[in-house]
């Protein structure tokens, strides 16, 4: 076969060489030891919370070496490419505190770098140069096989190899045609895809040290992989392969998925004569299916927070999400937060070498749990400016309530968190702030509610402990003068303190604790409050004796 002629028959537009883009593209000027790793999603819908995962460990192991980190837009198969993804994919990793140092950089935006273009689609006279050298390498020929081939001639080939050999060694029958035939079939206008030239042998394995799952033996590839597609596109396999070269990248990270097709990754850099980066593949994240109880992957059908966008919608800080991630990529992480609580999660000392490779479960409860942490740490006033800003963005009506008291807004959210040794953790995101503290404003206060009493305290031990408080309310009370009066008129009601109550509870209507609830309810329709003498005074007095006497009223 005259490989050279093969070339220029499929190739004959194409007069630059891989020589040319080396030249063109040069070594990085980077310290010895630094890497350079690169995120890269398909523009195919939403940016994935499985994508950020990776995302961080690039952002890490490239910002720790002084290296670089870059994103690059794969958007090879137009088929299933959305409008505006690619753009999502840019503003979640800013938005998630993994911007890239150089890449692309939003639609309409001009790109950073001199390695690029970094849209895939972009590129494609670079990869057609690329696929021209194999050629002439003898490493890649022509499928025509979509034409004379189906699904149940490939089926039928693969049974009968497996049959005879005991194996499937997936070689495509166009690898044996000539140039005569070839050259018959590109004159008949027929369409073909170009294919790697598989040389593996099924029967011998290699060494593979990955970087999270460590020393491995893999099979040699023996699939003719497709390298670029009837329509002219390469898929993943070349693309990356070309791009990751040209752009000199030390560290791929990747998820699980693309280990099956390592192999055929790296013959084809061999084939090449390339030295591969490191392969980093990382475990998938996943989630108890409630209707099965099984294991599966984190699906964007059916899981909203799949989509990075959840967390922006429901308010949560973004560095919530990054810490929760840190726990799911390094186990130590929670240990390192307790004995640094004030640090920024991007002091720890992460490792690639501590990535397990189980696939993690996710898990909503405990990402709330670290999300309240952080938020009872924001002061009152930074958090209002947080809470605001998000609902401008998702609840203007709420942004104007909170604006319209924004002196009684600030006091609720400094309550028991500004300065407080154990500062409270009620609140995880910005989504659930009216509904936690809607009692507080008379936009959301629902009257009703004030109605809610345990149904084991008499109504007319309600009405009586309410009639005789209002008389003694006053709001310039401090809080231990609060309290005494509260007890002082709870004892007249028929209350005792616990320790007495316990003695003989047949004796009283109730507890001290049952009667500061009965006011607690009927002030804010809710069993659990923050400081109840606090939200008093900042709803004011006329305020309070409103919803007493609404309950009072309603009781009687």
């Amino acid at each position: 076969m005259d490989y050279q002629k093969l070339a220029n028959l499929l190739y004959k537009n194409i007069h630059t060489t891989p020589e040319y883009y080396y030249e063109k593209f040069p070594e990085r000027n980077l310290a010895p030891k630094a890497e350079v790793t690169r995120i890269a999603p398909s523009p195919t819908g939403f940016f994935h919370t499985g994508t950020l995962f990776g995302s961080m460990i690039d952002k890490f192991v490239a910002d720790k070496s002084n290296g670089v980190f870059f994103l690059r837009i794969e958007d090879t198969d137009q088929k299933r490419k959305i409008q505006g993804a690619s753009d999502i994919a840019y503003q979640m990793l800013k938005k998630f505190n993994t911007s890239p140092d150089e890449g692309f950089m939003g639609e309409g935006k001009e790109q950073l770098g001199s390695y690029g273009s970094y849209v895939q689609s972009e590129r494609l006279e670079i990869y057609h140069a690329f696929a021209k050298r194999l050629v002439e390498l003898g490493r890649a020929f022509p499928c025509f096989c979509k034409q004379t081939e189906g699904k149940e001639d490939i089926k039928e080939r693969r049974a009968k190899q497996l049959e005879e050999l005991g194996s499937i060694i997936d070689h495509d029958p166009c690898r044996n045609l000539d140039i005569a035939d070839i050259e018959l079939n590109l004159k008949m206008g027929k369409p073909w895809a170009l294919k790697l030239l598989s040389t593996g042998d099924p029967d011998k394995t290699f060494k593979f040290t990955d970087m999270i799952k460590g020393e491995r033996e893999i099979h040699e590839n023996t699939k003719d992989i497709v390298l670029v597609k009837s329509n002219g596109i390469p898929p993943y396999a070349l693309a990356h392969i070309v791009d990751d070269t040209l752009m000199h990248v030390t560290t791929v990270v990747r998820g699980e998925e693309w280990w099956p097709s390592l192999s055929a990754h790296l013959e084809l850099f061999r084939a090449f004569g390339l030295k591969p980066p490191k392969y980093a593949h990382t475990p998938v994240i996943c989630k108890l299916d409630e209707k099965t109880g099984n294991k599966r992957k984190l699906s964007k059908r059916y899981d909203p927070e799949a989509d990075t966008r959840w967390f922006v919608v429901e308010g949560y800080p973004t560095t919530a999400l990054n810490e929760y991630l840190l726990n799911l990529l390094n186990s130590d992480f929670e240990n390192w937060r307790k004995a640094n609580p004030d640090a920024p999660y991007t002091d720890f000392p992460f490792s690639l070498k501590k990535v397990g490779s189980s696939n993690p479960m996710f898990d909503v409860v405990k990402i709330n749990d670290i999300s309240k942490n952080i938020v009872s740490k924001i002061p009152g006033k930074e958090l209002l400016r947080f809470i605001v800003d998000w609902a401008n963005e998702f609840d203007q009506d709420f942004a104007a309530v909170l604006l319209r008291n924004q002196d009684m807004a600030e006091k609720l959210f400094s309550l028991d968190r500004d300065g407080a040794q154990r500062p409270r953790k009620d609140i995880s995101h910005a989504s659930e702030v009216k509904e936690l503290f809607g009692y507080m404003f008379d936009e959301y206060f629902d009257k009703t509610t004030s109605l809610n009493f345990d149904e084991k305290q008499p109504k007319e031990s309600i009405v009586k402990l309410l009639t005789e408080y209002k008389k003694v309310y006053s709001e310039t009370d401090d809080k231990q003068a609060w309290f005494e009066k509260l007890k002082e008129v709870a004892t007249a009601c028929g209350y005792a303190d616990m320790k007495t109550y316990k003695a003989n509870p047949e004796a009283y209507v109730g507890n001290i604790a049952d009667a500061s609830n009965i006011v607690r309810v009927a002030v804010t329709g809710r069993a659990n409050t923050p400081d109840l003498c606090s939200l008093m005074q900042m709803l004011g007095k006329n305020r309070v004796l409103e919803r007493i006497d609404y309950v009072v009223s309603n009781l009687k």
